[in-house]
């Protein structure tokens, strides 16, 4: 078994601090940007927007992200705390709300440029799993997020929470979420005849909301809501909605193809 005690804070520069969470988005954003021009992206047009799509990009998931946070899982502590809002630096970032923010800048940005927005959805997708790996670690760093009580060997006592050992259930995420996904997606994008946009997006709603569907179970719901509806968190049951979404996407796309 194992004990977490480790420090938020990666290092400090005088008075600035640097945390882990923080630096998870910046590396996730940057190693999958790299990877996606490197390994995804042939067309050179579509590789020269990419640059400026990547704005769009940080924007959604930053706004969407902590605006989702606001929203779905403490909208009445930051509606007598409006200036915590901005303070995103202390934490409190929702998957789906960023997942919203990307959607729907990609959707702007696709408009703007005269394309079809899965183009870029389906490029995000194929990389999404890379920045989810590096936020798990850091939620498993900050001892947030953390699993039910486990007998286990790989138990892990998070001593910043009590002196129970638990599920690291945020590193059972990183590996499906994150490494897992990111092979399976990219399997399915060298094996499949994906060239309708849209598909390789469809297939990451499904399967991430699968994986994260059933991990939730032994995770720890948010203490500010608990159990929602039928025993299920707040993000099982957002997860249901986008595994519909997803199913809904590839079963239209399918549709389409047979037209063709």
């Amino acid at each position: 078994m194992f004990i977490n005690n480790f420090d938020p804070v990666a290092f400090s520069i005088f008075s600035l601090e640097f945390r882990w969470y923080s630096m998870s988005y910046i590396f996730g954003i940057l190693i999958g940007w790299i990877v996606a021009k490197k390994f995804l992206i042939e067309d050179y047009d579509l590789k020269v927007k990419f640059d400026d799509y990547i704005t769009y990009l940080i924007l959604g998931i930053i706004i969407g992200g902590r605006i989702g946070y606001v929203i779905i899982y403490d909208f009445n502590y930051y509606l007598n705390n409006i200036l915590e809002i901005f303070k995103i630096w202390q934490g409190g970032m929702s998957f789906h709300g960023g997942l919203i923010g990307v959607i729907i800048a990609s959707f702007w940005f696709a408009k703007k440029n005269n394309e079809n927005p899965y183009t870029y959805l389906d490029v995000v997708s194929s990389v999404a799993p890379i920045g989810i790996f590096f936020g798990r670690v850091a939620n498993f760093i900050n001892s947030e997020l953390y699993g039910i009580e486990t007998s286990l060997p790989w138990g892990v006592k998070f001593l910043k929470v009590d002196n129970l050992y638990r599920h690291p259930s945020q590193l059972y995420e990183a590996f499906f979420e994150g490494i897992l996904l990111f092979i399976i997606l990219m399997y399915l994008k060298s094996k499949m005849s994906l060239k309708i946009p849209g598909i390789v997006s469809a297939m990451f709603l499904i399967i991430y909301s699968c994986f994260r569907f059933v991990i939730e179970f032994l995770r720890v719901p948010d203490q500010q809501l608990g159990y929602v509806l039928l025993n299920l968190t707040m993000g099982q049951i957002i997860s249901l909605i986008f595994l519909t979404i997803g199913c809904y996407l590839i079963f239209t796309k399918y549709e389409f193809k047979k037209k063709l």
